[in-house]
């Protein structure tokens, strides 16, 4: 890898990223409580709220490969290693929204580009399944 490509990866922050304040944020003032980053729980889900049982990942689209995204991109330099990387990345994502499901959470996922694109409607959509109890 270059140096440059290097540096720009070691900048990017694995948690507090600006979505999931963003999405902290709409949460907390629509009356949601929750706890972040609980390590606790498989897959150290971003978001937690224990009233409803409920684990919020925020995705980025590159790094979780979100399908048909145009930012699921895998870059032309070291092309192997990034397909192994991103897919690495899927295979723990399942792996650790089954152990949820297993542990009766809802595993709900909001992907970066619908926070970009459509903020307020993914946030509306993402309250009524919060509240959406069987």
């Amino acid at each position: 890898m270059d140096e440059k490509r290097s540096n720009n990866m070691k900048a990017i922050k694995g948690k507090d990223t600006s979505l999931e304040l963003k999405v902290r944020k709409y949460l907390y003032h629509h009356g949601f409580r929750y706890r972040k980053n609980v390590r606790g729980l498989p897959g150290t889900p971003d978001i937690v709220i224990d009233k409803y049982h409920v684990c919020i990942f925020v995705n980025g689209c590159f790094w979780h490969h979100h399908y048909h995204c145009k930012l699921a991109t895998v870059p032309k330099s070291h092309h192997c290693y990034w397909v192994k990387k991103i897919e690495r990345n899927m295979t723990n994502d399942a792996k650790n929204y089954h152990l949820l499901e297993q542990m009766d959470y809802r595993v709900l996922t909001v992907w970066e580009c619908e926070i970009k694109d459509a903020f307020e409607a993914t946030m509306n959509n993402l309250i009524e399944e919060i509240k959406d109890i069987d």
